[in-house]
């Protein structure tokens, strides 16, 4: 019987192309979703409910951006069979990979603090304490990794990402304007004031995370894809590049269609949720918080680990999901420890949070630009990328991308910093 289907998905080439890039697709997927994460879904509910439609616009320009940032990601993977701090190590020395994955596990614990508050957040809508919460998910997402193996943990984060579309239902349910939406989508309109510049900025630093790139080329070099791979590598980059910031624009619709409408502002993803009952129904608030559940869980494990991976390969300690414990301590001690801590801050009461949450955003604005220089002195060199460096328009086109990223990121850094996290 599998001889049978073999041979027939065999005659009809299109059936085998598709069922192979099934096989493939993952990394690009799963990096770019994760990153609609407690903090992504804050920050575009917050666009759409203070902003209305008027920042609709930007998700064009950003999705090229994370384009074009994590394709290089991919390529290298496959060209080097080495995950980016490996690569940064060897290339750069280990004192300057030490320091880089040092500001990167900071950044990154504040980050996965974030994802637990948001579990707290998304279940105290369906009336659960985080007392009961926290800990639970913090069980699941260190057992899914520690006791399964690679091919296991990237189908459920699959399975996560199509959980999103709670989100695109929601923004249907809002009932918008689809023709506004359309217009301020294509046709730009700012405001040329703080308030909405900072929010600009505030887009671009949370699509556009550094541990995105290390997540990104560590799962593709452990999913063991080569070469020959490139152009569906390529693809499942692309796909999650342009799902994830469609999923942001339906968030930000759902908020601007109901809570903008009638002047409501929000300070968090929770608020945006229970905000929306009023004006879209009760489903719309669930499909909401359900959402806000997923992602953070999701990201819950994807940063701990993304950070495990780049911490031991700058370090040439061992790492990957596959390994026993025994086999990479190292690796499956990172990833334990980040969950504790994550999970049990969220839990002191009266734990400054928001400020770990600022600042760790800060962290992001300052590490991102380094890494970007990086990869791009990596990916140019003929000796490390053999045939698959950047072309000349490449090159322009990565320069062009990096340097706005540079710039918004060094402007969202300085602003931050100067309105403080009391604001």
């Amino acid at each position: 019987m599998f001889k049978k289907v073999t041979e027939a998905i065999k005659q009809h080439p299109t059936l085998s192309k598709v069922l192979f890039f099934i096989s493939v697709l993952g990394p690009g997927v799963i990096t770019a979703n994760v990153d609609n994460d407690a903090g992504g879904i804050a920050t575009y509910s917050l666009a759409g409910a203070h902003f209305g439609y008027s920042l609709l616009w930007s998700i064009l320009p950003i999705t090229v951006a994370l384009i074009v940032i994590q394709e290089m990601c991919a390529r290298m993977a496959v060209a080097t069979g080495k995950g980016l701090a490996d690569l940064i190590r060897e290339n750069f020395g280990v004192k300057v990979t030490f320091y880089l994955m040092l500001v990167l596990l900071v950044v990154n614990l504040g980050n996965v603090m974030a994802e637990f508050a948001g579990v707290a957040a998304s279940m105290e809508i369906f009336g659960v304490s985080k007392y009961i919460s926290v800990p639970l998910a913090a069980v699941l997402v260190w057992i899914l990794v520690v006791h399964g193996n690679y091919k296991s943990v990237e189908k459920i984060f699959l399975m996560a990402c199509f959980f999103y579309i709670a989100y695109i239902i929601s923004g249907v349910m809002a009932k918008p304007d689809w023709t506004e939406v359309a217009k301020q989508t294509v046709l730009p309109k700012v405001d040329f004031n703080l308030e909405y510049f900072v929010m600009l900025v505030g887009l671009v630093g949370t699509t556009i995370a550094p541990w995105m790139q290390f997540y990104q080329q560590s799962s593709t070099v452990e999913k063991g894809l080569s070469p020959e791979d490139y152009k569906w590598v390529r693809l499942d980059c692309v796909v999650g590049c342009v799902t994830a910031p469609i999923v942001a624009a339906f968030i930000v619709i759902a908020c601007a269609a109901t809570l903008h409408q009638s002047g409501i502002h929000i300070e968090s993803a929770k608020d945006a949720a229970l905000a929306l009952q009023p004006f879209a129904g009760i489903h719309a608030t669930w499909l909401f918080g359900l959402g806000l559940l997923v992602a953070s869980l999701f990201a819950a494990s994807i940063l701990p680990l993304s950070t495990a991976y780049s911490i031991c390969e700058g370090m040439g300690w061992n790492e990957g999901v596959d390994k026993r414990f025994a086999e990479a301590p190292e690796f499956f001690g990172l990833y334990t420890v980040m969950i504790v801590i994550g999970a049990g801050v969220v839990m002191v009461p009266g734990f400054p949070l928001f400020k770990v949450m600022y600042f760790s955003q800060v962290g992001n604005g300052i590490l991102l630009p380094f890494v970007l220089i990086f990869m791009l002195k990596l990916i140019n060199d003929r000796e490390i990328m053999g045939e698959f460096t950047n072309s000349k328009s490449a090159n322009l086109i990565a320069w062009i991308t990096v340097f706005t990223v540079l710039a918004l990121t060094l402007i969202m850094v300085v602003f931050m910093l100067k309105l403080g996290p009391s604001s």
